[in-house]
């Protein structure tokens, strides 16, 4: 078995230009949610068939001492490079295999083929039968969007809501003092070495872990209420013990719904300097302040119509499930986990969130990550449908503009956002979630709507640490940028 055949598992399943049928025997199985198994058999005709192209071209390109390119014997060339010409044929009976698959059995496979060509060998004589599993979209039937009825949040913007979006730019660009002599004050940040225990077993443990003072610490996996309480007062050198109660969804079954210990020991207590209002105006260039909370009040407008899609998305799934009984394997949603939480972090930094409160989004997605993945993963490939119906795209501009969009709310250039996604590898999570946008936009334009006051509540004053108190052995790369707030 040469190399060349390993480059077969890479290709995808997508549809080729017309081309010879080859004469396959296939059968198709369930195996799952999701999930078909594929055998096939190809007639030694076929293997034949390719053998020879294989061998014709190779005499040409042979170069074998004592004969001419072109004049090499067939059987001299099939005896010296027979392995060679196994791993071609293998290659390209496979590669052709897959491709007249995916156009004649509209697989609609959502992941490469589960297919090892390093344990596959063509016979010497009799067809070749090979097997694979595969994950496949859901299906089901759209219903029909002209009559559907969406409850859609409305309110008016606040002075004071104004304000507590400017402020929380402030405290995302906010300074740090020194480490202070005082004890810890509401809002300061305790730095200190964190040892997690559970039954008296210490789980892991980690340096220079920073907890504000706050009503609520949310880690990856664990919160801890009433936080406050606990570290008001602290000074360096200081030992406290803080109740972590673990997620449900956390990584290690047997400590989920158990309260492990989070003991911290002090290092320093600092205390942060709100960035100024005018300064902030001129990082997201305004000249005067008024014109600052004139552009505020347009991200709070933007805020309501990401608050409105989510409703929508949740009242399109709800009303969609009697028609489209379909579940997710397991395996399929772990691995979609980042990708879901991806595509929200993008959606609200459009939408003009601080790094701050979409860190304590995506805290709150992976302490329940199964539920909330499994949730975008269902309106993901409903929408995804609907597109595809709708002959929805997204084009070169449209993806400009969104890239523009976050670079303003951050304060940095279009050229850097773009950098940052692609070195996250997140352009095609932000093609995905415009196009799921406008699937939305396309459902509310066929929709009738009855507007109710939009129950959204001002974050709540927490903390979010990018930790997992079940993985203190691994560190987990934050989805938000590096230098953000925490």
């Amino acid at each position: 078995m040469t190399d060349t055949a390993t480059d077969v598992a890479g290709q995808s399943m997508s549809a080729v230009p017309e081309q010879r049928r080859l004469d396959l025997k296939v059968k198709i199985e369930s195996t799952g949610p999701c999930r078909k198994k594929v055998f096939v058999t190809v007639p030694r005709a076929e293997i034949d068939s390719t053998l020879s192209k294989s061998l014709r071209e190779l005499i040409v390109s042979a170069d074998v001492p004592g004969f001419r390119k072109g004049r090499v014997p067939r059987s001299l060339v099939e005896k010296r490079f027979r392995r060679e010409v196994s791993g071609q044929v293998l290659q390209r009976v496979l590669m052709e295999s897959l491709e007249q698959l995916a156009e004649e059995h509209n697989l609609d496979a959502i992941n490469e083929p589960d297919l090892d060509v390093t344990t596959l060998e063509i016979p010497e004589t009799g067809d070749f039968e090979f097997d694979f599993e595969v994950e496949v979209r859901p299906e089901f039937d759209l219903p029909d969007y002209s009559g559907l009825k969406i409850r859609r949040p409305v309110r008016e913007v606040t002075d004071e809501e104004i304000t507590a979006s400017i402020d929380a730019y402030r405290e995302q660009f906010a300074t740090m003092s020194e480490p202070l002599d005082t004890p810890a004050e509401a809002g300061d940040l305790v730095i200190g070495d964190v040892r997690v225990l559970f039954n008296g077993e210490e789980l892991g443990r980690r340096s220079g872990v920073q907890l504000r003072v706050s009503p609520r610490i949310r880690f990856l996996d664990a919160e801890v209420e009433a936080a406050d309480k606990l570290l008001l007062g602290a000074t360096p050198g200081a030992r406290l013990s803080l109740p972590g109660k673990i997620s449900m969804e956390a990584s290690r079954a047997e400590l989920r719904g158990e309260t492990v210990t989070v003991e911290v020991d002090v290092q320093d207590v600092r205390r942060k300097t709100l960035f100024e209002t005018e300064k902030l105006a001129n990082v997201f260039g305004h000249e005067t302040v008024d014109e600052l909370r004139k552009w505020f009040h347009n991200v709070q407008d933007r805020q309501l119509k990401f608050r409105q899609r989510q409703a929508v998305r949740e009242q399109v799934l709800e009303q969609i499930s009697t028609s489209a009984q379909w579940d997710l394997p397991e395996n399929l949603v772990l691995r979609q986990v980042e990708n879901a939480l991806r595509r929200e972090v993008l959606e609200m930094r459009e939408a003009g969130y601080t790094d701050q409160q979409i860190s304590a989004r995506q805290a709150e997605m992976r302490q329940n990550q199964l539920s909330e993945t499994r949730q975008a993963l269902k309106q993901h490939f409903i929408l995804d449908k609907l597109a595809t119906e709708q002959n929805i795209e997204v084009s070169p501009v449209e993806k400009e503009m969104e890239i523009l969009n976050m670079a303003q709310q951050s304060g940095e250039s279009p050229r850097k956002v773009r950098a940052q996604l692609e070195r996250r590898g997140m352009i095609e999570n932000l093609e995905a979630q415009i196009r799921e946008r406008k699937a939305v936009d396309f459902i509310l334009e066929k929709a009738s709507f009855e507007d109710v006051p939009d129950q959204w509540t001002p974050p709540e004053n927490s903390h979010t640490v990018d930790l997992a108190l079940c993985e203190l052995g691994a560190v987990s790369e934050p989805v938000v940028e590096e230098e953000a707030a925490g």
